[in-house]
C-alpha cells in the first residue's frame, strides 16, 4: 500500500519561488520611476503650498496689525485735538495773561 503523492498543480514547488522573486523584483523596478516621480512632485506640491500659505498668513497678520495702527493712532489724534469749547463761536479767542514773574526774583 504505498500511496502515489498527488501531482501538485499550484505552482508552488520549492523550485519556483525565484521566479515570485523575480516577479516582485520587476515590478518594483518597473514601478520605482513613477512613484518616486509622484512623490517628488507631491513633495514641490506641498513645500510651494506650505510656502504661498505662509506668505498669505503673514500678508494677513501684516496687514491688520497696520490698519489697526492706522485706527488707533486716528483715535488718539481725535482725541488729542483742540475742539474749540463754543461749536458756535468762530474767531479767533481773546486770552488774558497775568503779570509775568522774573527768574531772578525782582
Amino acid at each position: 500500500m504505498t500511496e502515489t503523492p498527488e501531482a501538485d498543480t499550484t505552482g508552488d514547488r520549492p523550485g519556483n519561488r525565484h521566479l515570485i522573486g523575480g516577479a516582485a523584483a520587476a515590478c518594483a523596478v518597473c514601478c520605482a520611476a513613477p512613484i518616486v516621480g509622484f512623490l517628488g512632485v507631491a513633495g514641490f506640491a506641498a513645500t510651494a503650498v506650505t510656502l504661498a500659505f505662509a506668505g498669505v498668513v503673514f500678508a494677513l497678520v501684516v496687514g491688520l496689525l497696520a490698519v489697526a495702527a492706522v485706527l488707533t493712532r486716528r483715535a488718539r489724534a481725535r482725541r488729542m485735538s483742540c475742539a474749540p469749547a463754543d461749536p458756535t463761536a468762530s474767531g479767533p479767542e481773546l486770552v488774558e495773561l497775568g503779570p509775568t514773574r522774573a527768574a531772578d526774583g525782582t
